[in-house]
């Protein structure tokens, strides 16, 4: 082939990264600066220019569409004669290596792979096993604590001896788990490469078979890495290894599932005399986007560095709106949204993105009102979510006592005891009598039915009387409050699943703001026991019938900030730009989260190709109450003059601004103690220094309130002994 032809494409950093000597190689590709296409001319040029066998060479990448498609232009470069590379996921490859060595590796020729439910299935059965309640050790938190102690590379027993009778009890059952792993014969996905390790440290010979075989490893997404594919992939290379990594350490998003952006901070010490090459040039944004995003990154300072340029045109800068609440920030955006489908842009050019998926509720509400088809991508839409259907179906039993289906629905969340062959009796009965199946439930609890069922059904008849006594006199939002309390779901959430269990609460929060800011049109007769509760279901109702027609062939993109990393689209709108939202509130104790959050706004931004949108709200609502928010401290790392300010309330970004409590806005007000303070208001501490209280627990003189302070950062303060002055009139 001639090299000219893999060489004429590309830029002249491309081209130096694509005919590098046999050295290691570490790429920092900047977003949109053309990945993958150095990765499928380095192959092919390793191939048809530089002489390897195309079973010399492996890469490795994340995901099965990212596999298939760099195969697909690798053949394209390369011809046919290249499908013999190994090219895949790095559990793909974990598995082929495997299942050519099961019997080295203790497993059966044709072992089982364990998928996601079948692992929850087998912890399950562990838990059963040993005669433990699966209230108090949730099958859910034993499995994400087995994955993550081998996606550290620790097996069981090699984890660290700290900790109370919580982590002991986890120990011992990843000890059962692996075990039964090895009785089963079976290998979970982590296991796949775990099971290398133990093949190739057991078995040299075989693992320098493949380190002779393999003379070219390239990786891709090398910042995703976790420690135990960086384990995996230092083992097969070995000493003297010369690989081709792909990465950026701008983009290193994923802290919070394991991967380690260390590892390609460290490359260079890993692998001696690695050559370092930057993709700078971006092919995906303007240039006003780029220079916005380049602000914002330069403030991380572990980095190896690199600015995105263009020779594309300028365009329109970055667009700041500051709305007064989340309501006309949702309007401000489906108005735009609007604008640009009126002046003949396609819908799937159009994404909003979002830092928590409870955040998409009100944009989703009004995309409806409008009649925009829209998708929700990488998640599920607010209405069609587990939790928001359970709090609906109680609701919609109280309004309504004879909603079978909302019956059955909120029986089994959670489990009351009423199991499946009593609701067929039930089912049965109403038939033969002609009754609802409210009034059936109520038939076999007098009739008949054994002592535990009747006690049930006993229970369950009262647990709906308290709630429709503490529905009386309150209102919606505080309604529909105190039926989620008395549900017992954030509980049940929390034992069934901890991990989901932060979304669920954060969507159950919205579902209480959505009646805080609901308004009739009209009201139900006289007849409806809660008038107001009857009309919001029917506009649920509505809204999941709209949501549930037929997919549209053309929809606007709704989506998680991490769900946008690889995409782009003409024109990126990013809501919730406020303090605990964007950077969210539980990064700012983790270390290193903050720089992760400034390198999420850093993807989101450079997701747009010509037109981003930046949003956030003076106020917004927690659990039906309007709280101040304070904007995000990103923004004031963007100079204003490379952002286009709609509103001038934005003038409170500067860092000595001071945010005056709305007249008539309910705020948490934290106790009297030389004068009140509230959430929002600046505060000055004798050590820490000046600061923003964020967060209250408790009331009285003994909360505790989280203060971010200026230098010293977030803290949490007991009100009695912070001595806090507030600086705010």
């Amino acid at each position: 082939m001639d090299a000219n032809r893999l060489l004429q494409p590309l830029n002249e950093p491309q081209r130096e990264a694509v005919s590098q000597p046999d050295i290691p190689v570490l790429v920092l590709a900047g977003a949109g600066s053309g990945k993958t296409r150095v990765l499928v001319h380095r192959i092919a040029w390793r191939i048809a220019v530089d002489g390897k066998r195309p079973d010399q060479v492996l890469a490795v990448t994340f995901t099965n569409k990212a596999a298939r498609e760099m195969r697909g232009r690798v053949f394209r470069l390369a011809g046919l004669e290249a499908r013999t590379m190994w090219l895949g996921t790095f559990h793909s490859i974990g598995y082929r290596i495997l299942a050519r060595h099961a019997a080295e590796a203790g497993l059966p020729r044709d072992f089982t792979i364990l998928d996601d439910e079948d692992q929850r299935r087998l912890v399950r059965q562990l838990i059963q096993d040993r005669g433990w309640d699966e209230r108090n050790h949730a099958p859910t938190l034993v499995q994400w604590y087995i994955n993550q102690q081998k996606d550290a590379g620790l097996r069981a027993g090699q984890g660290s001896e700290t900790g109370g009778e919580s982590d002991e009890t986890l120990r011992t059952l990843y000890a059962d788990y692996e075990k039964k792993l090895r009785t089963l014969g079976a290998a979970d996905f982590p296991e796949l490469l775990f099971g290398c390790l133990d093949l190739w440290q057991a078995h040299p010979g075989i693992r320098d078979q493949y380190r002779e075989r393999f003379t070219e490893i390239l990786i891709d997404e090398f910042q995703d890495t976790n420690p135990l594919q960086y384990l995996w992939f230092r083992a097969l290379a070995g000493p003297g290894a010369r690989p081709f990594v792909v990465g950026d350490d701008d983009q290193a998003i994923y802290g919070w599932r394991g991967a380690r952006i260390e590892h390609i901070l460290a490359f260079s010490r890993d692998f001696p005399k690695t050559h370092t090459i930057r993709l700078e040039q971006n092919y995906r944004s303007s240039r006003s986007i780029l220079e916005a995003a380049n602000a914002l990154i330069a403030h991380n300072p572990s980095r190896l560095g690199k600015t995105l340029w263009t020779e594309g045109e300028e365009g329109r800068r970055p667009v700041l709106f500051h709305a007064d609440h989340e309501q006309e920030e949702a309007d401000y955006i489906v108005s735009e949204i609007e604008r640009l489908l009126a002046a003949g842009q396609a819908p799937t050019t159009l994404a909003v993105l979002y830092r928590s998926n409870s955040q998409s509720r009100v944009i989703e509400e009004v995309l409806v009102r409008h009649r925009i088809p829209y998708r929700v991508y990488g998640g599920v839409r607010f209405l069609e979510r587990v939790e928001i259907k359970d709090v609906l179906a109680y609701l919609r039993l109280l309004v309504n006592p004879d909603h079978a289906s909302a019956l059955e629905r909120a029986l089994h969340a959670p489990p009351r005891g009423i199991g499946d062959k009593t609701l067929e009796r039930a089912r049965q009965t109403a038939q033969h009598e002609s009754l609802s199946l409210t009034a059936a439930l109520n038939r076999l609890a007098q009739d008949g039915s054994p002592p535990r069922i009747r006690t049930a059904l006993s229970q369950w008849s009262a647990l709906l009387s308290r709630m429709r006594e503490a529905m009386i006199g309150q209102d919606l939002p505080q309604q529909v409050e105190r039926v989620i309390e008395l549900s017992g779901l954030p509980e049940f959430y929390r034992q069934d699943d901890p991990l989901r269990a932060v979304s669920r609460l954060e969507s159950l929060g919205e579902l209480i703001n959505a009646a805080a800011t609901f308004e009739p049109e009209e009201l139900p007769g006289d007849e409806s026991p809660f008038p107001r509760l009857a009309a919001f279901l029917a506009q649920m109702t509505l809204a999941t019938d709209l949501e549930s027609a037929e997919t549209q062939p053309a929809e606007v993109q709704l989506m998680s900030l991490h769900a946008a990393k690889g995409l782009e689209f003409h024109t990126v709108f990013i809501a919730g730009l406020e303090e605990g939202l964007l950077p969210h509130i539980r990064s700012l104790d983790a270390p290193g989260g903050l720089e992760e959050e400034r390198r999420l706004f850093y993807v989101g931004m450079t997701r747009a190709q010509q037109r981003l949108f930046l949003t956030l709200a003076r106020q917004r609502r927690l659990r039906g109450r309007l709280y101040q928010s304070l904007p995000s401290r990103f923004l004031r790392e963007i100079p204003e003059n490379q952002m286009e300010i709609l509103n001038p309330a934005v003038q409170t970004l500067r860092p000595s601004a001071r945010f005056p409590a709305p007249r008539g806005i309910p705020r948490h007000q934290i106790p009297e103690a030389g004068g009140p303070v509230s959430i929002g208001r600046r505060v000055r501490h004798p050590s820490f220094g000046e600061g923003v209280i964020l967060d209250q627990e408790g009331s009285g003189a003994q909360c505790r309130v989280q203060v971010r302070f200026d230098r010293a950062g977030s803290k949490w303060l007991v009100w009695s002994m912070a001595r806090l002055e507030n600086l705010d009139s």
